[in-house]
């Protein structure tokens, strides 16, 4: 999927918009086991594949894997013109809402809700909505912050 292209002034003509959606990412065993080892966190629900299979019908992704692939599943939404850089700043709330189990496919739904000036720069605060394909529940609800500047 191409990026939706807006150049930076036009961002605030965005507010209260969907953006747009991402393609779909299949989460895979190796992708887990590589952020296991990037962070440490072993946990037998996402690494064990045997005793996960046998106890919860399969390992799962970490929630912070989930969340940590919305900037990555982003940028195949929206590409600011205008910008020299941008920070992530934050999140106002994060809620891991549904499990992702190895070999779903999940995408990003994104929604701006605002777009303020703040320390020489535009913040922009996101809804962002990591979809499960196949489930009626979302793998994450998120609202970021981030600040580009010209």
């Amino acid at each position: 999927m191409a990026a939706r292209t807006v150049h930076l002034n036009d961002v605030a003509g965005l507010v209260g918009q969907e953006i747009g959606v991402s393609d779909w990412l299949q989460i895979t065993q190796e992708r887990v086991n590589q952020f296991a080892e990037a962070t440490g966190d072993h946990q037998w629900i996402h690494v064990d594949v045997e005793r996960a299979t046998r106890e919860i019908g399969g390992p799962i992704a970490h929630g912070y894997l989930t969340l940590s692939l919305i900037p990555y599943l982003s940028a195949q939404i929206l590409r600011l013109e205008g910008v020299s850089r941008g920070v992530n700043y934050g999140s106002n709330r994060v809620r891991f809402t549904g499990m992702v189990r190895v070999g779903k496919r999940v995408r990003l739904r994104q929604k701006l809700l605002a777009a303020d000036a703040k320390s020489g720069g535009l913040q922009m605060v996101n809804e962002c909505t990591i979809e499960i394909e196949g489930e009626d529940r979302p793998a994450c609800v998120a609202e970021t912050l981030s600040v580009v500047y010209a």
